[in-house]
């Protein structure tokens, strides 16, 4: 009489965790600044609202490079998968109002594009401490450095980079 009591109880408790599991919701997180929810899986389509770089949304479909969602304020919406992951985001005072371009291309999950945050953050700031040093007792030349320097300085702005990646027709842009 005990043994088809445990075993149903068992079973019944595998079939629960096993459905709980299959039919548990994806979060994900935005990692781009501003990205858009849009009303359909289209670069092109209406925007429904600007969503800020940590949000956490809910999957609901998956069709190609984009992602059907629900805010936490029950917005539903489409997302390119570019602009999110799986894994929550690093919240970071960029210091300037273009957001960082970590913050831009921080989200490039599902391309083929990989960049860790940490070399991202180095290339930003130029050479390291230690890389002065090694370019001192190495020897090279102060006029490579300084093109360095300049080309380090550079600023792109998030609104030329989404040119450019509407006009390349790249990642939420391409057909």
């Amino acid at each position: 009489m005990k043994r088809p009591l445990i075993f149903s109880s068992t079973l019944t408790f595998l079939l629960f965790f096993l459905l709980s599991v299959c039919f548990a919701a994806t979060t994900l997180y935005v990692t781009s600044e501003n990205a858009e929810l849009k009303s359909d899986c289209s670069s092109s389509s209406a925007t429904i609202v600007e969503l800020k770089r940590g949000s956490a949304l809910t999957l609901v479909v998956s069709e190609g490079r984009w992602y059907k969602v629900t805010t936490l304020l029950n917005e539903t919406g489409w997302i390119y998968r570019g602009k999110v992951s799986e894994e929550e985001p690093e919240i970071e005072d960029a210091g300037d109002d273009e957001g960082g371009l970590g913050g831009l291309l921080g989200g490039l999950s599902g391309s083929d594009i990989n960049a860790d945050a940490a070399d991202s953050s180095r290339s930003i700031r130029g050479l390291s401490p230690e890389a002065k040093e090694y370019a001192e007792t190495t020897g090279t030349p102060q006029q490579s450095q300084d093109a360095l320097d300049s080309v380090i300085s550079l600023k792109t702005s998030n609104q030329e980079i989404d040119q450019f990646l509407k006009e390349g027709k790249i990642g939420e842009y391409a057909d």
